[in-house]
C-alpha cells in the first residue's frame, strides 16, 4: 500500500511521541500476551509500527520478526533496538498481504490496532492460522469502529482521497471473533477495555 505507507511515514515521529491512550489496558494487554510466551518461542509482529511492543517482549522469547509498510516508523524501531541492546528483534519492511511464509513457521503472531487497517482481514487471518505451529497463538488488538462510530465512514473516506487518513476497515467484534473462528481458531480470551470498541483477543490453533 504505497499511499498508506506515505501517510505512516509522514506521521511517524508524532505517532512515536505520543502518549499512549490507556497505558492500564496497554500494560495488562502485554501482561496477558506474555503469559503465552516460552524461552525458545519464535514469533511474529505485523504492523508493528515504532516497535515499542516488540521490544518489550523481547527479553520473553527467542526471536521476533517485526514488520511494517513504513520505513519511517520501522527506523524509530530500529533506533530503540540499538539504544535498548535488543537484537533478537528484527525489523523489516512488509505488508502481511504480499508476504509468503511457510507454513507452520511461527509459535506466536501478533497483530496490535492493525487488523482495522488492512483490506482483507478474514484472508490475512487464515494466511496467521496456516503460519502458525499447531498449538500456536494468535494475539490482536482490534479498533471496532463498526460499533458504534458509523459516522465516521462520512468523513474517511474524503480524508483517504487527499492523503490524510490510511484506509481503515469498520469492523464490528461480531465479525472480528467470527473470522477467528471461520478460520479454525480457538478464542481464549476476548476482552473488551475501557469503552468496549478495542478488541484484544487470544486465539489458539488446535493442536
Amino acid at each position: 500500500m504505497p499511499h498508506d505507507a506515505k501517510f505512516w511515514d509522514k506521521i511517524a515521529d508524532k505517532y512515536f511521541a505520543s502518549p499512549i491512550g490507556d497505558m492500564d489496558a496497554y500494560e495488562e494487554k502485554l501482561r496477558l500476551t506474555r503469559e503465552q510466551f516460552r524461552p525458545d518461542m519464535q514469533v511474529m509482529e505485523f504492523g508493528c509500527g515504532t516497535g515499542s511492543t516488540a521490544l518489550r517482549h523481547a527479553p520473553h522469547v527467542a526471536h521476533i520478526d517485526a514488520f511494517d509498510i513504513s520505513d519511517a516508523m520501522l527506523a524509530i524501531a530500529k533506533r530503540q533496538a540499538l539504544e535498548q541492546n535488543v537484537s533478537n528483534v528484527k525489523f523489516t519492511t512488509a505488508d502481511i498481504a504480499d508476504m509468503n511464509v511457510p507454513d507452520e513457521s511461527y509459535d506466536a503472531i501478533l497483530g496490535n490496532s492493525i487488523m482495522h487497517l488492512i483490506e482483507d482481514p478474514a484472508g490475512t487471518t487464515k494466511d496467521i492460522y496456516r503460519w502458525l505451529k499447531p498449538g500456536g497463538v494468535f494475539v490482536s488488538s482490534t479498533v471496532c469502529l463498526g460499533d458504534g462510530m458509523n459516522w465516521l465512514k462520512l468523513i474517511l473516506p474524503l480524508g483517504r482521497a487527499i492523503g490524510k487518513v490510511p484506509f481503515v476497515q469498520f469492523l464490528k467484534a461480531d465479525a472480528l471473533v467470527g473470522f477467528m473462528t471461520d478460520a479454525g481458531f480457538k478464542i481464549e480470551t476476548h476482552w473488551q477495555p475501557g469503552n468496549g470498541r478495542t478488541v484484544f483477543l487470544i486465539c489458539r490453533k488446535p493442536g
